[in-house]
């Protein structure tokens, strides 16, 4: 089994020195430079490339530069997505947003996650658990959303919150760790 199988699985797997994976960062690394050197006004450039990058996307979406993230395969988008400056997605697993989501800047969704024993960090194993934002969810500014997580429909992310699990549909949640503070009513 290759370190991208395990990966796609949630095995433990080599992500310091599988050399495919390491060269599907590299190409990541490199469209990413791509497009963060683009002007923002050549809007048709940066479409092409976010498409050729990203596993799926809508017709219509925004991605603000700079923009980061180590495979874009793994990350589809919804319609009418758009997503501020300096967001980072760690996309070892899956990395799905839905339809009308908005994200603030430097906000991240970090999909990996590192044995907490040394000996096996040191040898380059971590584990991928997907990320899944439903549709029609705000993500305040400086959001981590961390592995395995899914927000549900119509829910609020605050500000400065570090998302460790699951929000959800229709929650105005926030804080290290995000809770939910209250339900939204339509």
């Amino acid at each position: 089994m290759t370190e991208k199988e395990k990966c796609a699985l949630g095995l433990l797997y080599d992500a310091n020195y599988d050399a495919e994976l390491i060269a599907d960062r590299r190409r990541c690394k490199v469209q990413c430079h791509r497009y963060n050197s683009l002007s923002p006004d050549d809007e048709a450039a940066r479409s092409s490339l976010m498409r050729s990058l990203l596993g799926a996307t809508g017709r219509v979406f925004t991605i603000e530069q700079p923009f980061h993230c180590d495979y874009g395969y793994n990350i589809e988008i919804g319609e009418n997505f758009y997503t501020n400056v300096n967001c980072v997605i760690l996309d070892g697993a899956k990395v799905r947003f839905g339809d009308n989501v908005f994200v603030a800047p430097n906000c991240g969704f970090y999909t990996a996650g590192h044995p907490l024993d040394s000996e096996s960090r040191n040898r380059g194993l971590e584990y991928a658990r997907p990320i899944t934002v439903e549709d029609n969810v705000w993500i305040g500014a400086g959001v981590s959303v961390l592995p395995g997580v899914t927000i549900g429909h119509n829910s609020v992310i605050g500000a400065g919150s570090v998302v460790n699990r699951d929000i959800p549909p229709h929650s105005l949640a926030a804080g290290n760790p995000c809770r939910v503070i209250r339900k939204i009513d339509e």
